[in-house]
């Protein structure tokens, strides 16, 4: 593997960009600190219903802010090429621990608007003046009902840290204290690890994926009663801040705090189960093609087709995603052309580099793009994925003011799978390999599986277990694990054995330690899907639709910012599009079968 240095410059990105050198870098992150870090906010602080004060206020913030984050971004950009460099660590926690000093100062400012009277905020909300800032109002307004007194917010921001710690806790459980074997894996005896776990159940033998499953659960099964009691005083935590917020549930609780209609998450629970057959044919399908007498939980991700690589060179492959995207037209095709040329994106895996790809930027500069690029046709959706986080905040940067420019979570994974999904069907439609074809439809099968179906389930657990706390029924293991071994019942059917350890899956997934998240992994493809059959059904209107999503940044509730691309998920249309899709594309691939 290539150290950093040998990288050739043309597959790097331009850091220097930001700041010319660390020497320039030092000098800003020492004047911020200078200017900010006690900073005298006594002309701010009471005096936030008086317009002049506000504008000035929210401005210094946004100055810090943009400042703020460049140095960051230089620090974590060049710590994460190489993660050995100790000058590059140590800038990136000294940077972190600026973030937090700074902006714990201005810590007044939304109670003090909250405390501001209906007619004082609406004034402000018409005011062309605060055009930047009329969103951000409205959501204050809109929340007020649920906001307390100043003294009881103050108890409650005090015992923040004690709240938010189950998440801590269960990492700790996770990761210090799960004390997973060993197990053999192509014919060697290897440490089960959380990322190996995934390895093993795709391509392991059939015997050295059951070893890999029973051992990996049976660590979890060892820990369940702690972990059992920390998600439940997770759940209870949710369940006091809905209390003494005034909120129907948690899950209206959660929903309100994204701007997002609770009829949104009502649809995704009731359409998938609709669509439940659909699951199960698939499933029943693979049990078929991979020739099994018994299909067991830990078979679901043996591949249906040998992985069919394009094996191509970096450039050869981004000028593949560039051509496969041509429906979005030549004005994003020119923007993927300038981002490979203007130094957006780090290609080669080298040592000391950190593994996966992301997106990242700020709004003063352009997008920056890791990748570790291997030959294989997963790399190139990879590319096809980041690039198109990477355009959403160039348009949403380009055409926002920086107040409005950042896109919410629910809205982040729209863009790249609208990309994954163009790139796919470009290459089927062009291939004459049969085997080829049936390898892109078992990944996009198993991507609406993995996305759609599993993550729903997620969901669905989560309501069910919030629902049963908010009654005030004890989540003990056995509670949680009926749930739970229900649920995977009812989403993958008869065709495969339900072997008694799944019913421990909850226990072991991170992201229900952030309640009511995992949903938007669902409708993100849900939404994707719609856009990138509307793009190849219409063309240019749709197309133009689209660009005006990707340029709205977070300008208003998200819901509203995906109906200017045609996708209203306050109705069941789109869910119901994603379902037939999935239908149609196991039809196709059992059309191709011998």
């Amino acid at each position: 593997m290539l150290e950093r240095k040998n990288v050739p410059e043309n597959l790097k990105w331009k850091v220097s960009d930001i700041f010319t050198n660390y020497e320039e870098w030092e000098k800003e992150f020492k004047a911020i600190e200078a200017e900010y870090v006690d900073y005298d906010f006594s002309a701010y602080k009471g005096n936030l219903g008086d317009k002049k004060t506000l504008l000035a206020c929210f401005g210094l913030s946004d100055v810090i802010s943009r400042r703020i984050e460049k140095v960051y971004l230089y620090a974590h950009l060049n710590h994460d090429v190489d993660v050995r460099d100790s000058q590059f660590t140590s800038a990136h926690a000294m940077v972190s621990a600026l973030i937090s000093k700074i902006f714990a100062q201005f810590s007044f400012v939304d109670p003090e608007l909250t405390a501001l009277s209906d007619e004082t905020l609406q004034s402000f909300i018409n005011d062309p003046d605060f055009t930047p800032y009329e969103y951000r109002l409205r959501t204050v307004m809109a929340g007020k009902a649920h906001v307390l007194s100043e003294a009881e917010e103050k108890l409650l921001t005090l015992g923040g840290d004690v709240m938010r710690d189950f998440q801590s806790v269960f990492s700790m459980l996770n990761n210090a204290n799960l004390n997973l074997p060993k197990a053999m894996l192509f014919g060697e005896e290897t440490q089960i690890s959380h990322g190996m776990y995934g390895v093993a159940l795709r391509s392991g033998t059939a015997e050295e994926r059951k070893e890999w499953f029973e051992k990996y659960y049976g660590a979890f099964i060892k820990l369940i009663d702690a972990i059992a009691q920390t998600y439940y005083s997770n759940v209870k935590k949710d369940v006091f801040y809905t209390t003494v917020r005034k909120y129907d549930s948690c899950l209206a609780r959660a929903m309100d705090g994204e701007d997002v209609d609770i009829a949104v998450y009502n649809n995704l629970i009731e359409t998938v189960h609709s669509a439940l057959p659909i699951m199960h044919d698939y499933i029943s399908t693979r049990k078929a093609v991979l020739g099994m007498e018994e299909q067991h939980m830990y078979d679901i991700y043996v591949p249906l087709v040998e992985n069919t690589d394009i094996k191509l060179p970096f450039d050869q492959a981004y000028d593949l995603v560039i051509e496969g995207l041509a429906p979005l037209g030549e004005d994003y095709q020119n923007l993927l052309r300038k981002g490979r040329e203007d130094g957006w994106i780090d290609v080669c895996e080298n040592e000391g580099k950190r593994s996966g790809a992301y997106s990242s930027g700020v709004y003063d500069t352009h997008p920056y793009v890791l990748l570790n690029y291997q030959e294989t046709t997963n790399d190139i959706f990879t590319v096809a994925h980041e690039m198109g986080h990477a355009l959403h905040s160039y348009k949403s940067n380009e055409t926002q003011p920086y107040a409005k420019a950042d896109y919410t979570i629910f809205l982040a994974e729209i863009a790249s799978t609208v990309n994954e999904v163009l790139l796919l069907k470009h290459l089927y439609k062009n291939s004459e390999d049969k085997n080829l074809k049936k390898y892109l439809l078992n990944y996009y099968m198993d991507m609406i599986r993995a996305t759609l179906f599993r993550q729903t389930q997620f969901a669905e657990f989560e309501q069910i277990a919030h629902a049963k706390a908010e009654a005030g029924e004890p989540l003990t293991k056995e509670v949680l694990n009926k749930v739970y071994y229900q649920l995977n019942k009812d989403y993958y059917g008869e065709g495969i054995v339900h072997d008694e350890e799944i019913a421990y899956e909850w226990a072991r997934i991170p992201h229900f330690y952030t309640s009511f998240y995992v949903y938007k992994y669902a409708t993100g493809i849900i939404s994707a899907i719609s856009i990138a059959k509307r793009i190849l059904t219409e063309g240019e209107t749709a197309v133009k639709d689209y660009f005006t999503f990707l340029s709205s940044g977070g300008c208003t509730d998200p819901v509203s910012i995906l109906k200017k691309a045609g996708v209203d998920l306050t109705t069941k249309a789109p869910f119901e599009a994603a379902m037939q899709e999935f239908k149609d594309t196991l039809e196709e691939f059992k059309s191709l079968q011998d």
